[in-house]
């Protein structure tokens, strides 16, 4: 068995993406992108950091002088995305605020590195798992960014999502500007104050992200925000999380269509309500049968650890769930009609702060509706549930990923240990 480690063992490999035709696997590690053969042999290295660096340097330093004490900082690679429609690669770092490079395919050339505009930095939170981005490409014009971040309580330098230009000059002046920025609308959300006021550990994690269809959607994990805020004293230890799927129309500047719903998975009993990682599959011959969809409608895999308490420290009781895209759709539809026929409230307390009564309104809701602008950002408290394929009570599950083989649906899991699993949801 072939193996690639980093050249400093503290250096951690974070993100790794596969070229869909050369094979070509790119790595973000701390300080180094690496480009590996198929068979795991180093052909490119190219280095990121560290560099002298303060995490309090807003603008960073490499746009003007900074006051605050620097120290040698190692670079976190945050994201690292393929933009298939430009032949170019998208890495991101923690470094000055969390900058971005765009480098070639064949030989990591930097190509651009944007920095002049604070359109230009992503968020400085080192965490890894934190951040995640969907390239949409579109025929014949720019390519399109959305992205999902934590923001490490700089909420006013950062949204927590937004969706950005990806131009096909590098060069372009408006690479990474937001897709529209006005006084009133804007391709963004942020998280207000008034929820860090009330909420102070609060941030949203970006576990996972995909397109389907005509939509992107992005998995993530944030703590609940109660009406009346926290107990004095309160640490993230005391907060509930609460896992929800986004979606987004693509093309939708305004961000109208933002719809959040709560995820999990309930087995014997027992709830499992914290994401810790996900992929999106074609569903396979067999396993389609099973759900009585079509061998190639979108199916997504998720790992969740038990319960909706210690985050940071999950239970290793874990399983996998599969959700079909049709039925995730469905869920968000009916969700759509039911707020439009003015039931109940919007639902996205952290954001409004306040409950909001929705609007009735005569609209039909189809499955391409992309919203108004009443009634958004529209959230729930439906549980969009999941079917347990698999559970683990001993070695929680990290990862997930999958391929069709034969006709089947052949899964294969991470483990908190370091050991590979690999299952195959049987057809009923």
């Amino acid at each position: 068995m072939n193996t690639f480690q980093s050249e400093r063992k503290e250096w951690s490999l974070n993100h790794l993406t596969v070229h869909q035709s050369t094979g070509a696997l790119y790595v973000g590690a701390v300080n180094r992108i690496y480009k590996l053969s198929a068979n795991l042999t180093l052909l490119v290295s190219h280095d990121t950091g560290p560099e002298y660096d303060n995490k309090a340097c807003y603008p960073p330093l490499i746009v003007q002088p900074c006051s605050e004490p620097l120290a040698s900082t190692d670079n976190v690679n945050k994201l690292l995305l393929i933009d298939y429609s430009h032949n170019r690669l998208l890495a991101c770092g923690s470094l000055y605020q969390g900058v971005c490079k765009l480098m070639r395919l064949d030989d990591l050339f930097i190509l651009v590195e944007p920095t002049h505009k604070k359109e230009h930095y992503l968020s400085s939170d080192n965490q890894t798992g934190t951040m995640y981005g969907v390239v949409v490409p579109s025929q014949g014009q720019d390519a399109t960014l959305y992205i999902g971040t934590a923001v490490g309580g700089k909420q006013d330098y950062f949204p927590t999502i937004s969706s950005r230009k990806l131009p096909r000059d590098p060069e372009s002046s408006a690479m990474l500007d937001y897709e529209l920025h006005t006084d009133f609308v804007s391709s963004l959300i942020k998280i207000p104050s008034d929820t860090l006021a009330l909420v102070p550990h609060f941030d949203i994690y970006y576990v996972y992200g995909f397109s389907s269809g005509s939509f992107v959607y992005f998995m993530t994990v944030q703590p609940e925000t109660p009406e009346n805020g926290m107990p004095a004293g309160s640490s993230p230890v005391d907060l509930f999380y609460t896992s929800r799927i986004i979606r987004l129309c693509k093309g939708d500047k305004k961000f109208h269509s933002y719809v959040s719903l709560p995820v999990g998975c309930v087995h014997r009993g027992v709830e499992y309500r914290l994401l810790q990682a996900a992929y999106l599959s074609k569903a396979g011959r067999v396993l389609a049968r099973s759900l009585n969809i079509s061998a190639q409608e979108d199916v997504l895999f998720a790992v969740f650890s038990k319960g909706q308490k210690q985050y940071h420290d999950p239970s290793d009781h874990s399983a996998v769930c599969i959700f079909t895209i049709q039925d995730i759709n469905a869920r968000i539809k009916e969700r759509l009609q039911s707020c439009y026929q003015g039931e109940g409230n919007l639902e996205l307390h952290w954001l409004l702060g306040k409950d909001v009564q929705c609007t009735k309104a005569p609209v039909p809701i189809d499955d391409h509706f992309c919203g108004l602008d009443i009634n958004q950002p529209l959230g729930g408290s439906q549980l969009v549930s999941g079917q347990t394929v698999f559970t683990e009570s001993r070695d929680r599950l990290t990862s997930v990923t999958s391929y069709i083989f034969n006709g089947h649906n052949v899964v294969f899991l991470g483990t908190r240990s370091g050991r590979l699993q690999k299952v195959r949801k049987a057809a009923h």
